[in-house]
């Protein structure tokens, strides 16, 4: 494996720093304690030697987007005990190559995907925690279910015995954080309500929210991941 820039590495701990700072004072702002947050390292396109200066500085939390970056760097890091999680779309037909390498998907938003992912978990007596994707944003370049429909989409989802549904993400609307609150509250609200419906096999525990330029206004409004990528690596080529 390439051999990291001490300098670039030296960065990396010194963006890692700043962005817990950041954290740390929204938490503070929130009235939270600062354990109530992970901070997930959105790794895109990061070469595998920097996510190590990351995860060797005591981060444990990354995520992939891409499918086919997911193998590789797996094998490149399979020394280090981290978590593993995917935040991009996942195709159906992608699924074999991703489950093994991965604790819980993030992007669940459709039903035929859910079952193909419950037919290959079942197969190998094996389980995997997911979020459930909605679109709180209005955007229509965004993924995700609209909000009404997020009820009786876990409830289908939940008898489906090899997915575990933990919680719920969103990507916030393209906006000056302020902009974004509403999004990001629209999230945590609909948690609220599925909680009140205590369904069978769902546990509302987790709201991955917030990034780079919103991560303050995320956490502020309930956030218990923030997925930050260029605050850290710097931005992407």
């Amino acid at each position: 494996m390439a051999e990291v820039d001490p300098a670039d590495g030296e960065r990396i701990r010194a963006n890692i720093a700043r962005v817990r700072e950041r954290m740390s004072a929204a938490c503070e702002r929130a009235g939270r304690s600062p354990d109530s947050v992970r901070l997930l390292l959105a790794t895109k396109t990061v070469e595998p030697e920097r996510i190590r200066v990351a995860i060797e500085a005591g981060e444990r939390l990354v995520a992939e987007n891409r499918v086919q970056e997911v193998r590789p760097k797996f094998e490149a890091l399979a020394d280090l005990d981290y978590e593993r999680h995917f935040i991009g779309h996942l195709q159906s037909n992608k699924v074999n190559a991703l489950i093994p390498y991965i604790s819980c998907l993030q992007t669940l938003d459709r039903l035929s995907l859910a079952r193909k992912l419950n037919n290959r978990l079942e197969r190998e007596g094996e389980t995997l925690e997911v979020l459930i994707q909605v679109n709180t944003s209005g955007e229509e370049t965004k993924a995700g279910l609209e909000p009404d429909e997020v009820e009786p989409f876990i409830r289908t989802v939940a008898g489906l015995e090899a997915l575990r549904i933990r919680g719920l993400m969103t990507i916030g609307l393209n906006a000056e954080p302020e902009t974004a609150r509403a999004s990001l509250a629209s999230l945590r609200e609909i948690a609220d309500r599925i909680r009140e419906q205590d369904i069978d096999r769902v546990r509302m525990e987790e709201l991955s929210m917030g990034m780079t330029g919103d991560l303050e206004v995320a956490i502020e409004e309930g956030s218990t991941i923030v997925r930050v990528g260029s605050a850290i690596f710097g931005a992407r080529e």
